[in-house]
């Protein structure tokens, strides 16, 4: 098996989970959430981050992005640590570590894998059972993606985009693509290459990303 590891090459997307320590809440309000988000576009603005897609869950964060240098998910996630820790231990007069260590990562082959992840992750309060529809959980891109909700820090990726000429034709796509749901196949395979740092993608994705390390 390859090594875990934080490659986060520029120009392929990148599924990113950042979790609270010791699995603890890192968000206990809407007013957290606001915050989080406000500067997360921010962030990825400023390290020219795409972010395709992403949900805020009570003790962990999902993101699908694409960094436009090899470094700039890492600065976008370590500015974005030391300011919502600041936040956080002000507002909860608490101190010490808010998040577990470093964030985990996976490169995703985009024609094979973008859009399940981005799935994925959009699905994720429905597998948590805290919603019974996607477009009921306010902290997610779904919305942006089926309705058309704007989101400041939301860049659509050129694979929904392909979805359909119009935006009302891309929103029924992605609805129903979702309506379709995951296999416990897929959701595994996704869940375990995050976890372990692992590229998801085929046999020659893998290779070619493995060659950009050298």
């Amino acid at each position: 098996m390859p090594r875990r590891t934080r490659f986060c090459p520029s120009g392929l997307p990148v599924h990113v989970i950042q979790r609270g320590n010791n699995r603890q809440a890192i968000f206990a309000s809407e007013t957290d959430f606001a915050v989080f988000a406000n500067w997360l576009a921010e962030s990825a603005a400023r390290f020219g981050v795409a972010v395709h897609g992403w949900v805020f869950m009570t003790n962990h964060v999902h993101l699908l992005a694409t960094p436009s240098q090899d470094d700039s998910v890492s600065r976008l996630m370590q500015l974005l640590g030391r300011l919502y820790v600041r936040y956080f231990n002000s507002a909860y007069s608490r101190s010490g570590a808010l998040f577990e260590g470093r964030f985990r990562a996976s490169v995703v082959q985009e024609e094979r894998y973008f859009l399940t992840c981005l799935r994925y992750i959009e699905l994720n309060p429905v597998r948590a059972g805290m919603v019974a529809a996607p477009g009921d959980y306010h902290w997610s891109s779904y919305n942006a993606h089926a309705v058309g909700v704007r989101a400041r820090l939301w860049s659509p990726h050129e694979l929904y985009i392909s979805l359909g000429r119009k935006q009302v034709q891309r929103q029924q796509a992605w609805r129903a693509l979702v309506d379709e749901g995951l296999d416990i196949e897929t959701i595994v395979r996704v869940r375990q290459c995050t976890n372990a740092g692992l590229v998801l993608g085929s046999k020659r994705f893998r290779e070619r990303v493995s060659a950009l390390r050298s």
